[in-house]
């Protein structure tokens, strides 16, 4: 099984994951977020990942560092979830419509990380939750799952169901991406011969 557990402490939060990347779509989630919890949720039902997120962060300044360092965390159990990538398809991609609102994500588990985000919401907060924080999230996941990943909203006028559709298409991506190829079980999928 491709299983990781990290936990990440700073003076600002403390976070435990616990992810299986060969999972059901399970999750367990208490980030202190709950708007961040929908999102999560919906990249481990798209991306039958497990995932058991615990958060404790300073959430009486923002919400910001600990949505920020929940992405790094993530990003961490992930990359030590994928191990040395072989037999991976590599590559994944996603169209997900949600009523009027259309999103594409587009990752490659390159060992390079880089986002490309072009979203622009129509309202600066979901509730109570800064929309910012979702570039926010990804940034910190990118650079520590060492993946290339674009994310672009394509229409939407309600900015939840652009939020919704966003992490939907990146957890299909990361579901493909990190499915096992049959034709290459024992191959890097790179001419350098590793990621």
């Amino acid at each position: 099984m491709r299983h990781a557990q990290v936990t990440r402490n700073t003076l600002e939060t403390q976070i435990s994951i616990n992810l299986n990347l060969d999972g059901t779509g399970n999750a367990v989630l208490a980030s202190g977020v709950p708007f961040l919890d929908h999102m999560l949720d919906q990249i481990a039902r798209h991306g039958m990942i497990d995932m058991e997120i615990s958060a404790h962060g300073d959430l009486h300044i923002d919400a910001h560092h600990t949505v920020e360092d929940i992405g790094i965390t993530f990003g961490q159990a992930f990359a030590k979830a994928v191990g040395d990538k072989k037999g991976l398809r590599r590559y994944g991609h996603a169209y997900v419509p949600l009523d009027e609102a259309l999103s594409r994500a587009v990752i490659d588990l390159s060992g390079r990380p880089g986002l490309a985000f072009n979203v622009d919401f129509t309202r600066a907060r979901i509730g109570d939750f800064d929309v910012d924080l979702i570039h926010e999230f990804f940034q910190g996941f990118t650079n520590h799952a060492l993946v290339t990943l674009h994310i672009d909203n394509l229409a939407g006028r309600n900015a939840h169901h652009q939020a919704e559709t966003i992490f939907k298409a990146c957890g299909r991506a990361l579901r493909m991406a990190i499915e096992r190829d049959p034709i290459a079980a024992h191959i890097i999928p790179s001419t350098k011969g590793t990621l």
